[in-house]
């Protein structure tokens, strides 16, 4: 594994974002597998939340389908989430919320202008990269 995401795993199991990532795997009896990167793909997440094909807790990254279909796109950008993990610790989940309710609040999408998802690359995580601002925002 190269160093940087050698950095990457022993940071995500420090600030205890990858531990939590894979209980929640155990708890919803997501089987884990290891994958390119340090990164643990969970697949087969049945639950209903969080809204999405994909997510990322620490260096686990939770599927609903089986990891051979999904895009080497979507990959990489949960990939870019668990880097944001390392900055921020436990703090991201919280801080991902605020960014979603921000954007929901000026485009009324959740990730159009969400600070996360737009780093890590709104079209690789398969969301639509034109939402224009609500009125009130796009105000001179």
């Amino acid at each position: 594994m190269a160093s940087r995401y050698l950095l990457r795993w022993i940071g995500n199991w420090c600030n205890l974002s990858t531990p939590a990532g894979l209980l929640l795997a155990r708890l919803t009896r997501s089987p884990v597998r290891p994958a390119p990167r340090g990164l643990v793909l969970a697949e087969g997440y049945r639950p209903r939340f969080p809204l999405a094909g994909a997510f990322t807790v620490g260096n686990v990254i939770f599927l609903r389908k089986r990891s051979h279909e999904v895009s080497t796109d979507l990959l990489d950008h949960e990939d870019a989430h668990a880097w944001q993990y390392l900055a921020t610790g436990p703090l991201f989940l919280p801080l991902y919320a605020l960014a979603m309710a921000w954007s929901w609040v000026r485009s009324g999408d959740r990730a159009a202008y969400n600070i996360f998802e737009r780093r890590a690359g709104l079209a690789r995580g398969g969301y639509h990269t034109d939402r224009p601002l609500r009125p009130f925002w796009s105000r001179s």
